[in-house]
């Protein structure tokens, strides 16, 4: 009886590391940022790797008002960009943390 007990305690305290662990990196995701740009560079939009639009660049130079459309598809792109390339930055340290582990739903965990 006193080894589930110690093996009960054990786990209790992996899972307050591993909580403490996953906000550390959560609040890391949320300060770092990923650029992604379109039509060679004319709009840029920037992400935090929490899934926040931080901010969008457009070049003067792309700004049509006869073509709206074009400048609506390079930032809907850019913006698709930033968000996916955070996206796959937060998979990627979350799964670090998660490797090995059967999490469903979690990355890293065997789904």
């Amino acid at each position: 009886m006193a080894n589930i007990n110690k093996l009960m305690k054990q786990a209790a305290q992996m899972q307050q590391k591993m909580q403490k662990d996953m906000a550390e990196a959560q609040e890391a995701l949320a300060k770092r940022t990923v650029e992604h740009s379109t039509g060679g560079g004319a709009v840029t939009a920037t992400a935090t790797c929490d899934g926040n639009i931080q901010g969008i660049k457009i070049k003067a130079d792309v700004v049509d008002p006869e073509d709206v459309e074009m400048l609506e598809d390079l930032v809907l792109t850019a913006v698709k960009g930033a968000l996916t390339e955070a996206q796959r930055i937060s998979s990627e340290e979350m799964g670090k943390l998660t490797q090995g582990l059967n999490l469903p739903g979690m990355p890293g965990g065997l789904f």
